[in-house]
């Protein structure tokens, strides 16, 4: 019963070849993809072939000519290899993918044939190019393999434009940083009145502080990749006059279209900690996937602090203490005053989840508390004009703010190990 079933099929199949043979010239590619599924182990060049002669058995040839469904297309295979090579000369990889945008045309033609012969056995011509022109590719550089999830090569050919370009998968490094001096911005900042141009107010480098956390950390990174440019993403940030201690602020460096990807992590940790002594410490860095920035970024973290604190008037042990018991549960904040020209004003709530702090002097204190994150320390301290509500200075009815701060750790169960 299969044996017949199997028969039925071929003869039905063949019947469809005889149809597509007599629609017009036709590629053995093409004829080939029209029953991809058929004949295990051939190339549908092979299969193709195989079907026009036991065709031609039976007197049925085809038309001579271009191939009226992709024009030739898998003919231009071994061109665009060629300038696929050329492309990712002195580029390490190991896997690679190729995609095509096809002409007008062709998605027209590709449409109709569809429409006249349906057939569940047929191979698209797009997966059926790609994989030609990869095979290509891979004959000529004896090295690489096709990876249809996150290649480290990608190449689009684009029939229309005639054209060929290249994406290269970024690098991906995890760890975690310290600031150790205030006055260093975690990213690069343009300079505010050029906007990055470079002007004699920014000396022309077109920054407006002159070295940042992600900087001097990408730095030894940038030259030993060899990658077009670098991006810190942190989970959160202090302020610029903060310091990061403890355990560090875990990040990504991200390494956009590197040349070079077998780097020595630990060899490039101890330049960066060279490089930027008494400034920035990495520590834990290692290679990690795309999707640990979304989790870094995404993450339900707390955070603890610790911070100097200025009075307008005295202030007494008891008075302090009562205070900051007042600060403990759910504060209520609108966007601070300092940030409202990079962020949208929300009304935000956050958690204090411990605080304690101790006089230093009748106007000063040291106060440590651990919150989650996202809460505004600063504000939580001034009351922002009452945009934070309780505050230090609220609770106390004297005007107080922060005059040093530190962030002490920044945990979350969402962190990679």
């Amino acid at each position: 019963m299969a044996e017949d079933h199997a028969l039925d099929s071929h003869i039905r199949a063949l019947d469809r070849a005889r149809s597509i043979l007599r629609a017009g010239p036709i590629c053995d590619d093409c004829l080939g993809r029209a029953f991809a599924r058929l004949g295990h182990g051939l190339t549908n060049a092979e299969r193709g072939r195989s079907i026009r002669t036991v065709l031609s058995l039976g007197d049925i040839h085809g038309k001579k000519g271009t191939c009226w469904l992709c024009e030739d297309l898998f003919a231009s295979a071994p061109y665009w290899a060629d300038r696929a090579v050329a492309l990712a000369e002195g580029l390490e990889y190991e896997t690679y993918l190729f995609g095509v945008k096809l002409t007008p045309r062709l998605r027209e033609a590709e449409r109709l044939f569809g429409e006249r012969f349906p057939t569940a056995l047929s191979e698209p011509l797009k997966h059926a190019f790609n994989r030609e022109v990869g095979k290509a590719f891979e004959s000529r550089t004896g090295r690489g393999t096709l990876a249809l999830e996150h290649p480290q090569l990608w190449f689009t050919v684009g029939l229309a434009e005639k054209g060929i370009t290249l994406g290269v998968l970024p690098l991906f490094v995890y760890g975690r940083y310290r600031k150790l001096l205030r006055g260093i911005p975690q990213t690069h900042w343009p300079c505010r009145h050029c906007g990055g141009r470079g002007c004699p107010r920014c000396q022309e480098t077109g920054k407006q502080y002159p070295e940042s956390v992600e900087e001097l950390i990408a730095a030894p990174f940038l030259e030993a990749a060899q990658a077009a440019e670098a991006h810190l993403h942190g989970a959160g940030r202090e302020d610029i006059d903060a310091r990061m201690l403890g355990s560090g602020r875990p990040f990504v460096l991200e390494l956009v279209s590197p040349r070079k990807r077998r780097l020595d992590v630990a060899f490039l940790q101890e330049a960066v900690n060279r490089s930027a002594v008494g400034k920035v410490e990495a520590a834990s860095l290692r290679f990690v996937d795309s999707d640990v920035v979304s989790q870094i970024k995404e993450a339900d973290a707390e955070k603890v602090y610790r911070a100097a604190v200025d009075f307008d008037a005295d202030v007494t042990p008891a008075r302090l203490k009562e205070a900051l018991a007042g600060l403990l549960g759910m504060i209520e904040q609108e966007t601070p005053h300092r940030v409202m020209h990079r962020r949208a004003d929300l009304l935000r709530e956050r958690r204090v989840l411990e605080i304690e702090g101790q006089l230093v002097s009748a106007r000063r204190a040291e106060v440590r508390l651990r919150c989650d994150g996202g809460l505004y320390i600063k504000e939580l301290i001034s009351g922002d004009e009452g945009r934070t509500r309780p505050s230090l200075a609220e609770c106390l009815a004297v005007p107080a703010r922060v005059v040093e701060l530190d962030v002490v750790s920044v945990t979350s169960g969402s962190f990679p190990a």
